[in-house]
C-alpha cells in the first residue's frame, strides 16, 4: 500500500532514500516527535530555512534558495511595506470584527472595486483558504438547499473535514462525500482536438444529472480559474462560460477559487476568472493576501448571502483582526504602486518562452502551458502518447532544488513542474530558473539507461 507521501508528493523527504548529515538527520527527528506522524517535508534532501528576502530563501550558511514556487509571499519574502505595516498596526491596535474599525472597511472597499462590472457586493474574512472554501459552501448551502457540489479530478480547495471531501487531490486514502461529484479536468494537451468548452460542459452536465438522479440537489460547482492542482490549464481563455450556466440552470452557484490564481497571478487582472469573462455568486481568496500573515475570505453577491445572513451568525476570532487587515491593504497597495500584474505578465512571458524553447532539446518536455507568472511543464516518457513521466519530475524538481531553485509538482500524473515564484522574479531570476532547468533535464537524460 502507497503512504500518502508517496502517493501526493514526487518531492517528498522518505527516511532511508536519501543520505542526510547528521544534523539534519537530527532536526528531523525532533521535529517528527515533537509534531508527530502526519506532516511531511519536501524534497529527498530537506531544507533548513532561516531567513528570506524578496525571492530568495536562505539556510543557516548562507545559501541562497530562488523561491520559484510559493504563492502565500507573493510579493517576496519580508516585503517592507507588508512587514511595516504589521508592525506599525500591532503597535497600534490587534483587535476583532466585533469592534468597528475603519481598516477592514478599507480592505473591503479595495476588494469590492477590483470586481467592476460584477453583482459581488460583500467581504467576508476568514483566516485560511480553507476556511473561506468551507464558509462558502455553507453559504451556497443555505442559499440553493442543496448539498451537491461539483470539482475537476485532481482538484484541491483545502483541508477541513467539508473541504477535504472535495479535494481529490489530497489522495486515496482521504474520502470524498457522497455529494461530490468529479468531472475531468480541461487538459488541453490531452484533449486530440475536441471542443474543450463543449466537452467540459457536457461533463459538468452529466455530473449535476448524476447528483439529481441520487436525489442531490446541487449546491455549487467550485473551480480554480487556473486549474492548478490538476496540472495549470489556463486556456483556452472562455471555455468555463458553458458550465457555468449549466451549474446555474440546475439551480447551483458558480465559486471562483482564486486562492492560488487570484491578486494578479495571471499577469491579466487581479483575478484568474476575470480571463473567463465569468461573473461568480462567490470569489474565494487566500494565501497570497497578506503576504504571509494569515488573511483570506470571500466576496459574494448579496443574493447568494441575504438568507445566510439571515439564519446564521459569523464570527471568526481571528478573521478580520485590524492587523491582518493592514497587512492585505499594503499587499493590493504595492501591486499597484509597483505595477506587479503587468510585470507578472512581461517576466512570465519570459520565463514561458525561455521554458518552450528547451523543448527542441529535451524530449522529455510534452507541453508548456501557463499565464503570467504560473508555469506549467508537463513531462512525459513519451511524446507520442504523451504518457506521464513521473520520474523523470521527482529527479529534475530535486536535482533543481540542488542547484538552487525551488520548484514542486502537481496533476494527476504527478508530471507537472509547478513554477509559481513571487510576483517580484525579475527577468534575471526567471533566466535562473530556465538555465537550471536546461541543466537538470540534461542530467537526468545523461543518467537515464542507454542514454549516450
Amino acid at each position: 500500500m502507497k503512504t500518502t507521501a508517496d502517493f501526493n508528493m514526487v518531492n517528498a523527504y522518505i527516511p532511508g532514500r536519501a543520505n542526510v548529515g547528521p544534523a539534519t538527520e537530527a532536526m528531523i527527528e525532533r521535529r517528527n516527535a515533537l509534531l508527530g506522524p502526519a506532516y511531511r517535508l519536501m524534497y529527498e534532501h530537506p531544507l533548513h530555512i532561516v531567513r528570506g528576502e524578496g525571492a530568495w530563501l536562505m539556510d543557516p550558511q548562507g545559501r541562497r534558495y530562488l523561491d520559484a514556487y510559493n504563492n502565500v509571499t507573493s510579493l517576496g519574502h519580508c516585503h517592507p511595506a507588508v512587514t511595516e505595516a504589521i508592525c506599525r498596526q500591532v503597535q497600534t491596535l490587534a483587535t476583532n470584527t466585533r469592534y468597528l474599525h475603519d481598516t477592514i472597511l478599507e480592505l473591503a472597499e479595495r476588494l469590492l472595486a477590483s470586481v467592476p462590472d460584477t453583482e459581488l457586493a460583500h467581504l467576508m474574512l476568514t483566516c485560511t483558504g480553507s476556511e473561506a472554501n468551507d464558509l462558502a459552501y455553507r453559504i451556497a448551502k443555505v442559499r440553493t438547499g442543496g448539498t451537491g457540489i461539483i470539482v475537476t479530478d485532481t482538484a484541491y480547495h483545502g483541508i477541513t473535514d467539508a473541504v477535504s471531501q472535495f479535494s481529490p487531490s489530497l489522495g486515496v486514502t482521504v474520502d470524498l462525500g457522497p455529494h461530490v461529484r468529479l468531472v475531468p479536468a480541461p487538459r488541453l494537451y490531452h484533449a486530440e482536438g475536441a471542443d474543450l468548452g463543449e466537452r467540459f460542459t457536457r461533463d459538468v452536465e452529466a455530473a449535476i444529472a448524476d447528483l439529481q438522479r441520487h436525489g442531490i440537489k446541487p449546491a455549487a460547482l467550485i473551480v480554480d480559474s487556473l486549474f492548478t492542482s490538476d496540472g495549470i490549464l489556463p486556456g483556452p481563455v472562455g471555455f468555463l462560460k458553458g458550465a457555468v450556466e449549466a451549474i446555474k440552470r440546475a439551480g447551483g452557484l458558480f465559486i471562483a477559487d482564486e486562492v492560488q490564481p487570484g491578486f494578479g497571478r495571471t499577469g491579466e487582472h487581479l483575478w484568474g476568472f476575470q480571463r473567463h469573462g465569468l461573473v461568480p455568486d462567490i470569489v474565494t481568496i487566500g494565501k497570497p493576501m497578506g503576504n504571509g500573515q494569515p488573511i483570506a475570505g470571500l466576496l459574494a453577491t448579496a443574493d447568494a448571502l441575504a438568507d445566510f445572513g439571515k439564519y446564521s451568525r459569523y464570527f471568526n476570532t481571528f478573521a478580520g483582526n485590524t492587523v491582518s487587515c493592514a497587512a492585505a491593504l499594503a499587499v493590493l497597495e504595492t501591486i499597484e504602486r509597483e505595477g506587479l500584474v503587468p510585470h507578472a505578465a512581461k517576466v512570465g512571458k519570459l520565463l514561458l518562452d525561455g521554458i518552450a524553447g528547451l523543448a527542441a532539446k529535451h524530449e522529455g518536455i510534452g507541453d508548456v502551458r501557463g499565464a503570467g507568472l504560473f508555469v506549467g511543464v508537463e513531462l512525459v516518457s513519451d511524446r507520442r502518447t504523451r504518457a506521464p513521466d513521473r520520474s523523470l519530475t521527482s529527479q529534475v524538481v530535486n536535482r533543481m532544488r540542488d542547484k538552487g531553485v525551488l520548484l514542486s509538482a502537481c496533476a494527476q500524473g504527478h508530471n507537472v513542474l509547478k513554477i509559481r515564484p513571487p510576483l517580484v522574479l525579475s527577468a534575471e531570476q526567471a533566466g535562473m530558473v530556465i538555465e537550471a532547468l536546461d541543466a537538470s533535464l540534461s542530467e537526468v537524460q545523461r543518467k537515464s539507461p542507454g542514454a549516450t
